[in-house]
């Protein structure tokens, strides 16, 4: 059985950092599972936030955290990180990694076959 399990999510102020992540199990992590982090606001659809290639070597960032988040991954933990500096109480938002059996970063949350439950981050301002 599948499963991602966040942590990391936490109150902070506006400008301050946080580092969430991801631990997979039931999977082979590094057999080519591309990642990525969505986030969803109260009242929003989820959107996506960064995704990464199952080696690591290629990411995507949306335009509203490019230059602010860094995603990155351990294949040798089964784990996914979101460095995430600068925070605007925009990024407020419950934050879900997910993963896809495939060589592409997908975009769209109907790509992705597995989820984790969430994990919350609060940027006060």
């Amino acid at each position: 059985q599948v499963q991602l399990v966040e942590s990391g999510g936490a109150l902070v102020q506006a400008g301050g950092s946080l580092r969430l992540s991801c631990v997979a199990s039931g999977l082979t992590f590094n057999n080519y599972y591309a990642m990525a982090w969505f986030r969803q606001a109260p009242g929003k659809e989820r959107e996506f936030v960064v995704g990464i290639s199952w080696s690591g070597g290629s990411t995507y960032y949306a335009d509203s955290v490019k230059g602010r988040f860094t995603i990155s991954r351990d294949n040798a933990k089964n784990t996914m990180y979101l460095q995430m500096n600068s925070l605007k109480p925009e990024d407020t938002a419950v934050y879900y990694c997910a993963a896809r059996p495939s060589l592409r970063i997908g975009s769209g949350v109907y790509e992705y076959n597995y989820w984790g439950q969430g994990t919350q981050v609060t940027v006060s301002s």
